[in-house]
């Protein structure tokens, strides 16, 4: 590593320890224990970003970036988007440490299954690519691999050490073991998007649902091996929390590094169903629930719902019996879902990244929406999530103005 790469890795882990060290991110810590356990607290705060998003990728695009070295450009950027995320306000919490992912020999998006998924780049900048599922026919289903938890441990010990051997002392570097199959990679839904195809899935449906179930139980059995191989090794750990929010409840101990291996059942499950958004309750419920269950079941807490309209279908969520935290998107009906949930769940509501930062700021606007928001949501355990902001126009202190006017509606 070059002297100057180093320096300024250096630099960065400092400030961010300041952070870290602030008293504030303990209290933080404890009102997302008390609101992950249904327990009144002010309105929490949570702006989701990352380098998905267009604005975040053109703020910290590698024409930002000072290292050289490659490995410690990843890292300058982490650290950056890191410090950034501290000065939001939000209610976001800064851990004092930095977890390095292992290098597993599967990859988690492309060929998780054994069937590479090609996709079309984007015809320009931000626009959207298109997926060419490879499952074409069930015959193909002969072709699909069981996505076994293997870790390249020469390559995984060699980025923490480099990690280590320049920041070590300023803040803990660990790595993070976790298998692939957490968060996107556990909820079938994603997956079985990539390897069949959207449309197709709903023709499936009708056409031939015994293949189709059976397809759903090779990849629940799948993801079930995945993640009692990584338990089996002790690579589940407190690290491994997945739940779109903080993941802080006083039933399950918060994350930490050192932990030693837990089970799934001392942690927070993720699950989304975003393919599903046009499928019927009922349907979403035989062609994706029921496989999800088995695997929900394990953890100890669950959150579920990203991006999808789950609108029509709180009822179905019930049977998850460790579900404590349901998404509520812009899509949905926030008033119809908040009458549904009530305060069983932690309703975390996503308004429209468009209309709050997206195309200008506009106060009054966003007093519009929060306030007609809040009517019903003053009767649940909500969060609000600012998430999926696309672009800020050039703007990013509108995420600033954005939490605190926010602030000032829901205290």
């Amino acid at each position: 590593m070059k002297h100057s790469d180093r320096e300024i890795i250096r630099d960065l882990a400092k400030k961010y320890r300041e952070i870290c060290q602030d008293p504030v991110m303990e209290e933080r810590r404890q009102l997302w224990k008390a609101k992950n356990s249904l327990q009144a607290t002010r309105i929490l705060l949570l702006v989701s970003f990352g380098m998905h998003n267009v604005w975040c990728r053109e703020l910290f695009a590698d024409s930002h970036l000072a290292c050289r070295d490659e490995f410690f450009r990843t890292w300058e950027r982490h650290l950056k988007m890191l410090l950034f995320h501290s000065e939001i306000g939000d209610d976001w919490i800064a851990e004092p440490w930095l977890a390095v992912p292992a290098v597993h020999k599967t990859d988690a998006w492309n060929g998780l299954w054994g069937l590479p998924v090609k996709m079309e780049p984007p015809p320009e900048e931000g626009g959207a690519g298109k997926y060419d599922p490879p499952l074409k026919n069930w015959e193909m289903m002969k072709l699909l691999r069981v996505p076994h938890h293997l870790i390249d441990e020469e390559q995984s010990e060699r980025n923490v050490s480099r990690l280590a051997e320049a920041i070590g002392e300023i803040l803990p570097v660990r790595m993070n073991r976790s298998p692939v199959c957490l968060g996107f990679s556990m909820d079938i839904s994603t997956h079985l998007g990539r390897l069949r195809g959207h449309e197709q899935i709903m023709f499936d449906m009708y056409d031939s649902p015994e293949n189709l179930h059976r397809l759903l139980a090779f990849m629940r059995d799948g993801i079930l091996t995945n993640q009692e191989e990584a338990e089996e090794k002790g690579d589940i750990t407190l690290l491994s929390h997945v739940n779109q929010a903080m993941a802080y409840s006083q039933a399950l101990e918060g994350p930490a590094i050192d932990s030693g291996p837990r089970k799934r059942e001392d942690i927070w499950g993720y699950c989304a169903a975003q393919e599903f958004t046009l499928i019927s309750p009922a349907m979403h419920d035989e062609f994706l629930l029921q496989y999800q269950l088995p695997i929900l079941k394990k953890f100890g807490l669950t959150a579920y719902g990203c991006c999808e309209n789950l609108t029509e279908k709180i009822n179905i969520l019930r049977q998850i019996p460790n579900l404590r935290i349901i998404a509520v998107t812009p899509t949905a009906n926030v008033h119809r879902c908040a009458e549904q949930i009530g305060r069983d769940y932690v309703l975390s509501w996503r308004p429209n990244p468009g209309d709050m930062v997206g195309y200008g700021f506009h106060e009054a606007r966003i007093r519009r929406v929060i306030t007609d928001a809040m009517t019903s949501l003053r009767h649940c355990q909500p969060i609000i999530v600012l998430k999926d902001v696309e672009t800020v126009q050039g703007e990013p202190e509108r995420l600033k103005k954005w939490v605190r006017l926010v602030r000032e509606l829901t205290s």
